[in-house]
């Protein structure tokens, strides 16, 4: 004779956390929130260096192309293409430059505009109003009081387009942050266009 067995459910505690739970859970987050929030902070600085890294690369590059092509290259501060898609190209006064070619006492960037190696279509020069800049600009360039960055075929920075004459050397100076407290400048040195930057203080 089989017996049935009836089974009882028996309902389940509930469940809180408790207080150590509660506490730990506290404590991990103010320490995520202690290494998080400085590092949002320093986003603006890091894309202001990036900027200073990219002008620095760029001069670097007019350098080495003049000496690979025995034939001279400028950097035009503050010239940056109205579209860089569009045919001709046109150029305006703006935060950033643009890498050329030198053939002759006149610089036309719409016909001597090098170039970029990446994209064989637009010029090569840089537009620090692009959101990737994190809002950088170009304050000051000053190159034998001028906005123009010259390399001969040797490499070495000049007064001019056509001029023998060594440059006394010169300087960009790059700004951001929220309260434009990073400013960094890079200096061209004469004769060699030795590159050094420096963060300056406000």
């Amino acid at each position: 004779m089989r017996r049935s067995v009836e089974t009882q459910s028996v309902p389940s505690a509930t469940r809180a956390f408790t207080l150590v739970e509660v506490l730990v859970t506290v404590v991990v987050l103010s320490i995520a929130t202690v290494i998080v929030i400085p590092s949002m902070n320093s986003t603006g600085v890091l894309r202001v260096q990036s900027a200073v890294r990219q002008t620095v690369a760029d001069i670097t590059f007019a350098q080495s192309d003049a000496m690979a092509y025995q034939s001279r290259r400028a950097i035009w501060f503050e010239r940056v293409p109205v579209d860089p898609y569009a045919t001709p190209w046109e150029f305006t006064v703006g935060n950033g430059y643009t890498l050329a070619e030198v053939n002759g006492p006149l610089l036309d960037l719409n016909t001597h505009a090098m170039f970029h190696p990446d994209d064989q279509v637009g010029p090569y020069s840089r537009n620090f109003d692009h959101d990737r800049y994190g809002g950088a600009r170009i304050t000051q360039a000053n190159f034998d009081d001028d906005g123009m960055l010259i390399f001969d075929a040797l490499g070495g920075p000049v007064q001019g387009l056509t001029s023998e004459e060594s440059s006394e050397g010169g300087f960009v100076e790059i700004v951001g942050g929220a309260n434009d407290e990073w400013v960094f400048r890079i200096n061209v040195s004469p004769m060699t266009g030795r590159i050094v930057v420096e963060r300056v203080v406000p």
